[in-house]
């Protein structure tokens, strides 16, 4: 972080001193709202949250070495001594504020390129893979997990120095604006949309208010910028229109019209390929996708071997490339750093080969219906025979999947659907939330055995130690708060991981 006084912050925040002689002499060179990464020169934000309150722990952050503290009320140590802070209004707009000063004083200093990233999902695969393309171009500052709203975005933008080359930033949205508010924030000068979906239905209203959310990126690049866009979405490419800068197509070749049908209806030419493209797609044994990397402005061809498990990960790993030529990456190098390159986040798809032939695929850490099919399809084609695989059995461990709102009994439901056409060979459905996918597979022919209900985690834990065997393949998926993605951990540890 680019070292600030106590003055300066209080100055960019409108905030008020407490508890500091001299706030030109006290710096801070790092900042969080995680009392326990404090170290000496740390700035502490006591931020409010749902579950506990970060004044709480200035106390805490302070022994460990926490130098100032950015809050939202006065408070005292143990003898009634003033903490030393800054006291503002809201804590997040602050660290808003801060993070908007910071970015523009690293952008004084270098030719820093700050790229932002949003979608119904995929976005923290794009911003690992397009941070490992970027990286070995000059310093590359990157979320951490899924940092992506308006306390994670101004935290990874907290730990940018002045020779920062390239920022990533993911952008999620809880409400309308969000976006556009996270991009008066960063002022990004390359923006990319990678699919619409309906996660998050239930606050926003329906797929439409969604793509009109994300649509808020497109609008806030300026035309001296670059636009990154999935052809393939048809609610990505009607965005076309809003855009001010120049349109950067990726698109996978599946030999059908449907691209140039999209491009047609976005206001394109309909004649002119995407120029990032994924041609000749296959998935190899282990369920890797194997691919042409076609740059049509260049007419390079390159072989990609990807390490992500998946045919639904070439759409970001198209994604990343697009943003990276656009940040000025040549496209050999491109391809060469994408080859090969493996999951970089926890619970996206995450592969463990236990010692008794277990093998599990945790990618519970958030979950739709369209990555749940995704996810679905990818375990369908691993258990089945061809590309060199033996055929095995298919497990799906499911929960819910939240904030669909109205839908959401319709969509798990489906989904229930999905199983039994997909042939999966054993569902374990986990949670009241999810019980009508349950009742929906049960409904499309699931009998006996092929599909379960349980209410709890715990139950689910019991239920596997019981139920799986060497050979088989499981999937956990479902949103983060069910909880399915330490279930996988735990059941991962079991078998002992090879």
């Amino acid at each position: 972080m680019i070292e600030l006084s106590a003055a300066q912050i209080a100055e960019i925040t409108s905030g008020t001193l407490r508890g500091l002689p001299d706030p030109a002499a006290v710096r801070v060179h790092h900042a969080d709202t995680d009392s326990r990464s404090m170290a000496a020169g740390s700035l502490f934000i006591a931020k409010p949250g749902e579950t506990t309150d970060g004044h709480r722990f200035i106390d805490a952050a302070l022994a460990s070495g926490a130098t100032l503290v950015l809050a939202e009320r006065e408070t005292q140590d143990p003898t009634g001594a003033p903490h030393p802070s800054v006291i503002v209004t809201d804590v997040v707009t602050a660290m808003g504020q801060l993070a908007a000063t910071i970015l523009d004083r690293v952008r004084a200093h270098s030719a820093t390129t700050v790229i932002g990233i949003t979608g119904s999902a995929g976005k923290t695969t794009t911003k690992d893979l397009l941070k490992s393309i970027l990286e070995p171009e000059g310093p590359t500052v990157a979320p951490q997990g899924s940092y992506n709203g308006e306390v994670g975005v101004p935290l990874t933008i907290f730990t940018a120095e002045l020779d920062t080359r390239f920022v990533v930033v993911e952008m999620g949205a809880d409400a309308p604006g969000n976006i556009r508010d996270l991009a008066q924030m960063v002022r990004p000068d390359i923006g990319a949309v990678l699919m619409v979906g309906s996660a998050h239905a239930g606050k926003f209203g329906g797929a439409d208010k969604i793509a009109a959310v994300k649509a808020e990126l497109v609008e806030a690049i300026g035309a001296a910028g670059a636009i990154v866009l999935n052809r393939d979405d048809a609610q990505v490419a009607a965005m076309a229109p809003l855009a001010s800068a120049p349109i950067t197509w990726f698109s996978e070749d599946t030999g059908q019209e449907s691209a140039q049908d999209t491009s047609r209806t976005a206001g394109q030419d309909a004649v002119e390929p995407a120029q990032v493209r994924a041609v000749d797609l296959s998935l190899d044994a282990a369920g890797h996708p194997n691919f042409t990397l076609r740059f049509t402005e260049t007419g390079e061809d390159f072989p990609v071997a990807s390490g992500l498990t998946g045919a639904h990960h070439v759409s970001n790993i198209l994604a990343a490339a697009g943003c990276a030529l656009r940040a000025g990456v040549a496209p050999a190098a491109i391809a060469q750093r994408l080859d090969g390159l493996g999951p970089a986040s926890r619970w996206r798809m995450e592969r463990t080969e236990r010692a008794d032939g277990v093998t599990l695929i945790n990618d519970a850490y958030n979950a739709n219906p369209e990555s749940m099919r995704e996810a679905l399809r990818t375990l369908a084609m691993l258990t089945r025979p061809g590309q060199g695989r033996a055929p095995r059995r298919s497990v799906a461990v499911l929960g819910a999947m939240l904030e669909l709102g109205d839908v959401s009994i319709p969509k798990h439901t489906q989904l229930g659907e999905t199983v039994v056409r997909l042939n999966i060979d054993k569902t374990l459905v986990v949670g009241d939330l999810a019980y009508p996918l349950y009742r929906g597979a049960i409904a499309e022919g699931s009998w006996g055995s092929e599909v379960h209900w349980v209410a709890t985690v715990e139950e689910a834990e019991a239920y596997l130690d019981q139920e799986l065997a060497p050979g088989d393949i499981v999937l956990f998926k479902s949103s983060n708060s069910a909880g399915l993605r330490l279930l996988g951990d735990k059941i991962a540890a079991k078998g002992g991981a090879l």
